[in-house]
Order: structure tokens, then sequence, then C-alpha cells
């Protein structure tokens, strides 16, 4: 093998492969990336087995087509300390050599043919969606989830699919996010019978390679795993395990109390009132009256916060006590000047705020100090 390559664009598509390679694991042919090169393209291939990712490369002049396994670290160090614009990359099978203009690198190789494949994109049935819309989608779910959870599937975002919309779904029992959106179904792609519940950590690798917003996304769901393309890039997750809760559920229907509300002032609200909490007296106390929002907290060992914000409200009084963490998980993925909705029923019901873009967010209350 033996290539040409510009290498900012290499290290460009590197720094997101190598999210994928584990830095520990029992087989430490993982902790390398592949690079195929044919005569029409090169690919950089990286997987632990749960999830795979492909990066096909620009920038590259292919003089022999072959293959090459590179260590993540030491090949990663070499692209970004040096400073030459193009670098010779050549294998043998028994080395890997790296030139530049002022330098020069030998690395032992290892058998590329014993690194996994990485799934190529070639399904007929997928999904179609505005990279702008998946990344909101994945920001505004992806938090909510709980790996650490051993009952049902809490682990993931779950995805479902219709003709013309997608919605995510993530939840860690005590709060529920859910954000949906237009799509289109090439190939009456859909929901199945099965659940298509994708890894927080998968999530999050195709939130961070998003990084067109008019870009096009495909997202093929298969019977354990799920494909994304977009552009350059493939990303291959295998799905969580088990039954994700029955999320319509939980989610309450709109209550008589609806207050909008601007998310910078109130997330500021929420902020100084969290100050005097502590792990022992977590809540914040609600209350909505006329014209004004109050929020209280109070710890033995921490002290007594009272924070007041002026609203457009003028129904009648209600309150409810809930975890500011969980609110301001919410609020932090929003821009400070959308104006939100949050509906309360009374202080023992679930919290239901809203956005006008297809975003709900169910928060249950903790119970009133006395």
């Amino acid at each position: 093998m033996k290539i040409t390559c510009d290498r900012e664009k290499l290290l460009a598509a590197w720094q997101v492969a190598r999210n994928v390679a584990p830095t520990r694991s029992p087989k430490p042919i993982l902790q390398n990336v592949k690079l195929e090169v044919q005569a029409d393209r090169a690919t950089l291939l990286a997987t632990d087995l749960e999830i795979g990712i492909r990066i096909d490369l620009a920038g590259v002049d292919a003089e022999q087509p072959g293959s090459v396994l590179l260590p993540v670290g030491r090949f990663g160090s070499i692209l970004s300390e040096s400073s030459d614009a193009n670098l010779r990359i050549e294998s043998d099978g028994q080395s890997i050599q790296v030139r530049g203009d002022r330098s020069e690198f030998k690395l032992p190789a290892a058998d590329p043919h014993e690194f996994p494949s990485v799934v190529e994109f070639n399904e007929t049935r997928y999904q179609t969606a505005a990279a702008r819309l998946v990344r909101e989608l994945i920001r505004r779910t992806v938090f909510a989830t709980d790996n650490e959870s051993s009952r049902y599937a809490l682990g993931g975002v779950l995805l479902e699919f219709a003709a013309d919309k997608i919605t995510a779904v993530g939840t860690d029992g005590r709060r529920l996010a859910k954000m949906e959106g237009p799509a289109t179904s090439v190939g009456d792609h859909h929901t199945s019978e099965g659940m298509t519940i994708v890894p927080s950590k998968a999530m999050q690798l195709i939130e961070r390679t998003l990084t067109e917003p008019d870009a096009e996304v495909h997202i093929a769901a298969r019977g354990n795993d799920v494909l994304v393309r977009c552009g350059r890039i493939t990303i291959y997750s295998r799905l969580v395990e088990g039954r994700f809760p029955r999320w319509r559920d939980v989610v309450p229907q709109r209550n008589a109390h609806k207050i909008n509300l601007v998310v910078g002032p109130f997330h500021s609200a929420v902020r100084q009132a969290a100050i005097v909490t502590s792990e022992e007296s977590r809540g914040i106390d609600f209350s909505f009256a006329d014209g004004r929002l109050i929020l209280a907290a109070r710890a033995a060992d921490a002290g007594q916060a009272r924070v007041e914000l002026p609203i457009d409200y003028s129904g009648s009084e209600v309150g409810i006590t809930l975890d500011p963490r969980f609110i301001s998980d919410f609020l932090r993925v929003l821009d400070p000047e959308k104006t939100i909705t949050f509906d309360i029923k009374d202080s023992e019901a679930a919290g239901l705020l809203l956005t006008d873009d297809g975003y709900n967010y169910v928060i249950m209350p903790l119970a009133r100090e006395k």
C-alpha cells in the first residue's frame, strides 16, 4: 500500500475515527484504525465490536492499493505533531513508513486481515432527515438516558420511524425527553415490532459527526443494529437489548395551568435557587402566582434561597417541587431566547414542558419537605 495524503484532512477524519477505537481492549487489534486504499477511494475504519465507523477520505492520492493498521496513539501523534502539508504513507506488510518533507517514522505493522469488518451502508429501506434535525433529536434526548439502570432498556435513545416523521425518546425513569420532526421513509422504512434503542455512546458519536446542518442523513434500522450515513461517514451500532418503557403512557395530557417562560431568565433563576441545595435536600419549590414565579430552596447545611421572576401568568396559584438538575438539563439544550410552556396540574402530578418545535419533557415531582 502506498499513498500521499493531505495531512490536515487525514487528521480531521482521524480525530473522528479514534473516538470509536477502544483505549483498552482484550483484543489489542481493535486499538488500531484500519486504512483501506482502493484505486478510486481510501477509507478509515474503526470499531470496538459494538460501534463501528467508516470514513471516506478526501485529499488522498492512491499510488498502490492495499490496507494497513495504524496504531491509534502513535500514528495519531504523528499526524497532530507534524507540520508537513502532505504525508507519504506506505506499508510492505512488515512495517509502516510515514514520511514528510522534514520527518520520517517507521512503525511495526499488524495483519490488517485480522481486523473485524465494518458494515457499509447498502440499504434500500431507510429514513432521510436533515442533519440539523437529527442533531437536535440527539441533544434533546440523550442526556435523559440512564446507562447504569438494570431495569428496562434505559441506556439508549428509542427511535421510532413513520412515513413522514422520526421520533426520539430518552428516559431514566424520573424524567422523559421526547423530540420529533419531519423525515421521509424510503422503501417503506418504518418502526417494526422490534425496538430501535440506540446506545447513548453511539448517539453522541453521530451528533459529533453531523457538522453540516443542511446535509441529508440516512438512517436504516435493522433487526439488531442501526446504520447511519451522512456524506462521507457511515456509523454502525448494535442496539440496546430489552424493552423500552411504554413512554406514551407517561406523557400527561395538557394541564389546566399553562405558563409561558423565556429560557434564559428562567434558567438563571433556577441556577440561583439551586445554590443552597444539597444531596440530602435537592428540591426547589416552584410557586406560580399572579404575575410572578417564586423559587424557594433550603438545606440544613447550606442555607436558604428565594428567587422571584416576573412572568406572564394570571391564573390561580399552583406549585410543584422539582429537582433543579433535571430542569437545567432541559433548559441547557435550548436557545436562551426561546419561549417554552410549562404545564402543571398540581404538586403531585408530573410536570410537562413543551416547545413549539416538537420537544416535550416530562419531569416527576419530588415530595414537598415539611
